[in-house]
Formats: structure tokens, sequence, C-alpha cells
């Protein structure tokens, strides 16, 4: 059986793993507390079919409880609530996270405060694990039927060997017979033992691994969905539904979930639904938002979290991750400046989904005019939401854009990005370096 060790805190979750067979815990990562958590600890126990956890108990060094002994017997009593059936075990520990920075200290030069989490929670496992004996399992009613048996013939093996104690073949056969029924007991469990792993292989669930790519948008996310099997009627409800996240309530109303759905591998049970895997991606962009702290660094720069999210949706799609800070150093110049972002990939996103056939838009010239809120070269400002899903690169880029003033840039048929601070210098670079890649059709 699988156990998931915790180790709690108020800013971060240490979370470790064992198998009782094994019986060595290894670090399965962190979690940033900041009302993600509880999903992000039931996906794991879900990934591992367990649902015991063992939280570290901290002491003072008297042994006595503290006020963060209480504070993680809050947290379980959270836990018991969040997980059904889930059940809680305590370790006492102390030191464990100087223990585990001096370990990954000899490990590695570079470490995150969550590492250290990580490793804690693996030393609390660890120390469980050392002294846990697994329930025995229930064994089948005819194994009753069996000690039954054996307990009649040692009766009557007892009543044999008393009445002719002094009878040395019928000691001898007293001792087959017994001998016998120990044969076919061993027999039986071995049969057992075989069955019970049979019956434990085919309870394993089957998982399967879904990914979502930066730049991918909620049209592709929902072809590749139906096309591992999943009906378009649940997917297309696992995109529409309304999920309890902070982060999401600071959309504008009608808003969808493009560009919310982080760009990441998960592994899922074969009956995990739709709504599962989507949820998954967001707690993943929670997360993301948390750790980097996106909605102050947006904030800086003069944008929401919505507004910044949508932009670095057009940067993902506009640039390499070399490139994107420069990009987003030119976006955000020209918001400044009150002129028009001039994106052609938002210009896509709009015939995307008006004329994703484009039996209306069939050349650029009319495509540039399509009156979309999201054509950023017909109106100025943001377009009215993302147009792609971001990866952490473009972001960050966002967040932290070059120390640089440039108007203008574009992507040269040699695949290197040219940047210009005026109009004229912007149609050099064209003339010089973008003679064929600029005549593609959006």
């Amino acid at each position: 059986m699988r156990i998931i060790g915790l180790d709690v805190g108020e800013k971060r979750i240490g979370v470790a793993k064992v198998d009782s067979e094994t019986r060595i815990a290894v670090p399965v990562g962190f979690l940033n507390v900041n009302g993600t958590e509880w999903q992000e600890i039931a996906r794991i126990a879900n990934l591992n079919n367990t649902s015991l956890f063992v939280l570290g108990l901290p002491r003072s060094n008297e042994g006595n409880e503290t006020a963060q002994s209480l504070y993680v017997r809050n947290f379980a009593k959270v836990l018991m609530t969040k997980i059904p059936n889930a059940k809680v075990k305590f370790q006492d520990e102390s030191l464990t996270s100087v223990i585990a920075e001096e370990r990954l200290k000899t490990r590695q030069k570079k470490y995150e405060k969550g590492t250290i989490d990580a490793e804690a929670a693996t030393i609390i496992l660890q120390d469980f694990i050392e002294n846990f004996k697994e329930p025995e399992a229930k064994m089948p009613e005819n194994t009753n039927l069996i000690k039954e048996e054996v307990k009649k013939v040692k009766r009557k093996t007892k009543r044999i060997k008393t009445i002719i104690s002094g009878s040395f073949i019928l000691i001898i056969l007293a001792l087959l017979a017994v001998g016998g029924i120990l044969w076919l007991k061993d027999l039986r469990a071995r049969e057992r033992a075989e069955e019970y792993a049979r019956l434990e292989a085919e309870m394993v669930p089957e998982v399967f691994d879904f990914t979502i790519k930066p730049g991918e948008t909620i049209l592709d996310i929902k072809k590749n969905l139906i096309d591992i099997g999943y009906p378009e009627t649940e997917v297309d409800e696992a995109l529409n539904a309304n999920y309890d996240f902070d982060f999401l309530k600071e959309r504008p109303a009608g808003a969808t979930l493009e560009g919310y759905l982080y760009g990441e591998t998960h592994e899922f049970y074969q009956d995990a639904s739709a709504k599962e895997v989507v949820e998954t991606f967001l707690a993943e962009m929670g997360k993301i938002i948390s750790e980097n702290n996106l909605k102050e660094a947006y904030f800086k720069k003069g944008l929401s979290l919505f507004e910044g999210i949508t932009l670095a949706s057009i940067v993902q799609k506009e640039a390499s991750s070399p490139e994107q800070p420069t990009v987003a150093q030119v976006f955000l110049t020209r918001l400044d400046y009150g002129m028009k972002l001039g994106s052609d990939v938002t210009v896509s996103y709009a015939i995307n989904l008006l004329d994703p056939d484009r039996t209306i838009y069939t050349d650029n010239q009319t495509a540039l005019l399509v009156d979309s809120c999201y054509n950023t070269r017909l109106y100025t400002g943001l377009p009215c939401g993302p147009i792609s899903n971001p990866g952490l690169s473009a972001l960050l880029a966002v967040a932290n854009p070059t120390d640089t003033a440039y108007l203008y840039f574009l992507t040269g048929d040699d695949g290197l990005m040219y940047y210009s601070y005026t109009e004229s210098e912007h149609q050099q670079n064209i003339y010089r370096h973008c003679q064929e890649l600029c005549e593609i059709s959006l």
C-alpha cells in the first residue's frame, strides 16, 4: 500500500510518498498554500491510490506540542473533510527541516525552500514507515474451514497420542496425517497468494498522460481530448464549467478558460472525467501565478491579472522564449503610447473563431479588417481576452520585460527577430529580412 507524507507549513507543504513493500520514502515535491493545495493533495492521493496520510507533528525541545502542532492538527481536520475516507497519522518530528537542508547541501549546490520541505516530508515518512505494520489482509472464507480442519486433526491426533502413547507406529501415522494437512494448508496458502497477486494486478487502474503545450488554444485542447476518447458533450461541459479558483474570479463576465490551462503534462487514471483533467491544469496555473507573484508583477506594469495573461498569450504566439521579454516590452510600450498592438496572431485567432476554414477571409487584406474585439490591427489596446494558453516564459516575460524602447519587431525569413524604433526602420527590416514570411496567409 502507498502512503503520502506531508510536512505542513503555513506557506508551503512538502510532499513525499512510500510503498509499504519497498519501505523507502521518496520526495514528490511541494505545494504552495494558496487555496489550490487541497485539489493538488487529492490529485496526488488519487494517482497513488491511497487515502492514508502521515503528517509531521512538531514538538518543542521539551517534547511538548506547540502552536505549530495545533496548526497541523487543524490542517488534518480540514484534510479529512476535503478528501473522503482520508486517514491521518501523526509522526513526531523535530528539526526535520534542518536535517533536510543538511542532506541537500551534500547532494546539490542550489535548491529552493520547497525542496527542503519535500525532503523534510521524506524524513518524516521514513521515520513512520520504519515502525509501520500493514494491516493483515482479510482471508477468504474457506481459510476458516481449513483452519477448523487442522484443529480437528490436531485434537484427534492428541487423543490418539494419549490413548496409544506406547505405540510407535500409530505415532508415525499421526505425524504423517498432520504433515499431510500442513502440506495441504501450505499449498492452499500459495494458491491464495497467487490469487491475491492476480486480483491486485487487475485492480491497479491504467493511467494515461495528457499534455497541453504552451500556445495551444481551447479549440486545440478540445480536439485533443476528443481524440483520446472523451465525448464532445463532456468536453464542452468541462471547458464551460465553473471552477472554484480565486484567480478565475478576476475574469470579466463571459470570459472563457482560454489562457488559464497551463501548459504541462499530467498523469490521469483511465476513469478520470474531462472535468477532472481540466481542473488539474487550472490548479497548475494557480500554482504558477502564486509562486511567481504574477498578480503583483502585472499590477506594477499597469495590468490586471487577466490583462497580463492576455498579453502573455500574444507574446507566446509571437516569439520564442529568448525573444519574449523584448517582444513583451514592445507591446507594453505601445500600450503606454496608446498605439495599436498590431499583432497578426490576434487576427488569426479572430478568424479561427469566425471562419476556421477560411471560406470568407481568403486573403490577408480581407483578414486584417475582420471586425472582432480580438483584432489588434483594427482596435487599440489589448484584445478582449487571451488568444492561447501561455507557458511560463511568456508569463514571466510580461512581468519582467527587457529594458529597451523598441516600437516594432518582426521575425525574418531566417528565423531571427529584428527590432526597430521607427516605422521607416521597420519597413526597411521588412524589405531586407521578411520577403517570404511576411506574406504568409493569416
